[in-house]
């Protein structure tokens, strides 16, 4: 174990202060950091811990909508009533990750910040620019059964293994970020996580000692919410694809959808092509399949993962049906 200081955070105002400095990192819940640190990937030399600072509530806004603090436990909000009811598949797709004691643990902005489960990125003997830049990239032309599909380059083709940020996505959710400046600003969920083009270590807007403090949702869409998840076993495995589908009808008619994919890119995947292609279109099978080819229309395989195209076409299909014939 590499040495490191450690300390609590007492407000949001030190906390960001003491990690905007050379080799600081937030700690909340641990449960991907500290895996990381047994591993030599990432070596902070000061940990500040942000677990008890004021932001596990979760709050009904002017319009509607919830403000849920970025403390708040995985398991605390898929449980909490205005989530199930409200947003449906927030909490389906947080059930549908890790395990009940990891979940009572995990924090919602640790969830959005958790890197990829690459196995070249876990290996610290191989190639992978994104744990250490410029070495290559051992997946492209290795065994890349679970990589992506949609928006890689060829610096890297890691998935972010995130469910809830799909959900978010889809349902247009906003992240509050404290800078060390002591000013907030807001950014899109689908904004917030970067693609890897030729700097993959760079993953999200953050800059140095920024913070998440809250995940806000908007009012909640009209039409079903599903999220649905692939995956090699029934508990405790990231998703080969995922995809959170928001769909309202009327009289056989598809008025409006909100379509986004997981496991098949370096970010929570809004897929504009598929949504362009369900609306106002009718609610059929024929439908679902031509908003499927056009959502996987730029897809690239690379070989172990070719499966996942059709794979993702399948399950967004299958996603639309239920959520139309349960609507």
């Amino acid at each position: 174990m590499r040495p490191f200081t450690y300390e609590r955070a007492t407000d949001p105002r030190t906390a960001v202060a003491a990690a905007s400095r050379a080799g600081a990192k937030f700690i909340s819940g641990g449960t991907n950091l500290l895996d990381l640190m047994k591993l030599g990937i990432e070596q902070p030399t000061h940990l500040v811990d942000i677990s008890r600072l004021p932001f596990k509530d979760i709050e009904e806004l002017p319009d509607g909508g919830l403000r849920i603090g970025a403390q708040a436990t995985n398991s605390d909000v898929a449980a909490d009533h205005r989530v199930r009811t409200r947003y449906p598949a927030v909490t389906e797709s947080l059930v549908s990750g890790a395990t009940g004691q990891l979940r009572n643990k995990a924090s919602i902005g640790g969830n959005l910040l958790q890197r990829t489960r690459c196995p070249y990125f876990y290996d610290t003997d191989a190639d992978c620019n994104k744990r250490a830049p410029g070495s290559g990239c051992a997946a492209i032309g290795g065994f890349n059964r679970g990589h992506a599909i949609l928006g890689a380059s060829e610096c890297c083709i890691a998935t972010h293994p995130s469910d809830m940020a799909v959900a978010l996505v889809a349902l247009e959710a906003q992240i509050e970020i404290l800078g060390t400046d002591q000013t907030v600003r807001r950014v899109a969920l689908g904004e917030f996580h970067r693609l890897p083009g030729d700097t993959p270590h760079i993953e999200t807007v953050l800059g140095p000692g920024e913070m998440i403090t809250a995940v806000s949702l908007p009012p909640a869409p009209p039409g079903r919410q599903i999220y649905r998840k692939v995956r090699d076993r029934a508990s405790y495995a990231f998703a080969l694809v995922s995809v959170a589908a928001i769909v309202a009808t009327d009289r056989g008619t598809i008025t409006s959808a909100r379509v986004a994919f997981g496991g098949v890119a370096h970010k929570p995947w809004r897929s504009g092509e598929a949504e362009a292609a369900l609306t106002g279109r009718p609610a059929t099978m024929a439908t679902f399949r031509a908003a499927a080819d056009a959502a996987m229309a730029h897809a690239v395989g690379r070989g172990h993962n070719d499966f996942k195209i059709d794979l993702a076409r399948r399950t967004l299909c299958r996603t639309l049906e239920h959520a139309v014939s349960a609507g």
